[in-house]
Order: structure tokens, then C-alpha cells, then sequence
């Protein structure tokens, strides 16, 4: 499969619910600097969280890792408009089983997104 910068995306933002220090130290820790196309982002009210309907709400993380967390997703936005979205909950297990994905994470990573972008393309 082609890089994801080879495909046409310039830039790919991470965020979660969270400030600006803490997503600046992930960032680093993960050996992300400003000169890519990896951008780290915080949304400390989770007003994009909200947004985009992905806050966790399901009591059995939220009582772990308290409210108001994003679920586990990705997005492909193309001039404002949502081409492609995959969330990782409930993805053929029974319902509430695995609300925040963590048994099937793949569908909201890279190689999925790739495989979407090949179908848009």
C-alpha cells in the first residue's frame, strides 16, 4: 500500500480530550515534530468530541476513565466534507461489550483509512 502522503493526504490530526501540554508531551514522546504531517491537538471541552457525535458516554469506561472521552475513531475530511468515518465500538461483538474498541482498534487505523482512500480514489 501507498504512504498516505503518496495518496494526496497533507495532513493527519490526532486528538483527543485533553489540553494542549499534555497532547504537546505525546507528541514529543512519540517523536512527532512540527516539520510533518502528524499534527497533535487538544480539545479540552470536548466541544469537537461533541461535534462529531464520538463522545463515550458508556458507562463502563466513563466509570474507569471518567466523562466526557472520545471514542476510538478516524476520519477522512476533504474540504470540509466527511468522505470517509470509522468508529471502533460494538463492531461485531454484542452490544456494549467493547463500547470503547479496544478489542478491534484496526478498524480506525491507518491501514483502514488506506483501504477507504483506495475506494474514493
Amino acid at each position: 500500500m501507498m504512504a498516505l502522503s503518496e495518496m494526496g493526504i497533507d495532513e493527519i490530526i490526532v486528538f483527543c480530550v485533553d489540553n494542549a501540554a499534555v497532547m504537546d508531551a505525546w507528541a514529543k514522546d512519540q517523536g512527532i515534530d512540527d516539520k510533518g504531517i502528524i499534527t497533535f491537538m487538544g480539545d479540552p471541552r470536548g466541544e469537537l468530541t461533541k461535534a462529531l457525535g464520538v463522545e463515550l458516554t458508556h458507562p463502563g469506561p466513563c466509570g474507569k476513565l471518567g466523562p466526557g472521552r472520545c471514542k476510538r475513531f478516524s476520519a477522512f475530511i476533504d474540504e470540509g466534507e466527511i468522505k470517509s468515518f470509522n468508529i471502533a465500538e460494538d463492531v461485531g461483538v454484542a452490544e456494549g461489550e467493547d463500547p470503547a474498541g479496544d478489542s478491534f482498534p484496526e478498524v480506525s487505523c491507518v491501514d483502514k483509512m488506506k483501504e477507504d482512500l483506495e475506494e474514493l480514489m
